[in-house]
């Protein structure tokens, strides 16, 4: 390998570090490509591998793969320090009521407030607002009874937030309800099919839909 070659490497690996550090999302792939449109994919795919390496041995910051993307991240262990100088905002902090209902939404996916207010045994239309305001839960589309009501589903956010590569990475619901300090519903623990959903419509093809309902009672 050429003294040439070995300053382009060390520039690109720079070039990435970057990138992924300064972006206030996950970087993607596929964004990362794009970025580097003039690189051979191959060389930046060699490139977060060797970043990867490189942070296995740091002992503040972390290389991570979460929600699809990669992030530069403090330490878990080191996080205690890190609140002490931004000082948490308490009302960035979900309650016991928030934790509980985004968790029964994470492992029943999708589900209708209805059925997690079953499930915890209170309404909860007032935490799915908050939760919908903080993008940690998102509408899917509605489920196919009477009444049509909204299926919720977590978000992109709620990954990233929780430090999961996607959903398959959660843990079981008693180790997530004892991380999170709070007691997980009975229900919680059982089983449900998955629900049968129809797609959302728009309000111009309800208005539409209703309007010819109208006519038909006519």
């Amino acid at each position: 390998m050429s003294e040439t070659t070995r300053v382009v490497s060390a520039e690109l690996k720079a070039i990435v570090e970057a990138l992924i550090f300064a972006s206030p999302d996950p970087l993607t792939p596929k964004m990362l490509y794009r970025l580097l449109a003039d690189e051979p994919k191959e060389d930046v795919k060699a490139t977060v591998e060797a970043l990867k390496a490189d942070y296995d041995s740091r002992p503040g910051l972390q290389f991570v793969e979460v929600a699809g993307g990669y992030q530069i991240l403090t330490r878990p262990e080191l996080h205690e320090w890190v609140r002490r100088l931004f000082h948490e905002r308490s009302a960035q902090k979900l309650t016991v009521q928030g934790l509980e209902t985004l968790a029964v939404i994470a492992y029943k996916q999708p589900i209708t407030a209805l059925e997690v207010g079953e499930i915890r045994g209170v309404n909860t239309s007032g935490v799915l607002s908050t939760l919908l305001e903080r993008h940690l839960i998102k509408i899917v589309g509605r489920k196919n009874v009477v009444g049509r009501p909204f299926l919720y589903a977590t978000t992109k956010e709620f990954l990233i937030r929780f430090g999961l590569n996607d959903l398959t990475d959660l843990p079981k619901i008693e180790d997530m309800a004892e991380a999170l300090g709070f007691d997980p519903p009975a229900r919680l623990i059982e089983q449900t099919p998955a629900e049968e959903m129809l797609p959302l419509r728009e309000e111009g093809e309800e208005s539409g839909r209703s309007e010819e309902v109208e006519e038909v009672e006519k």
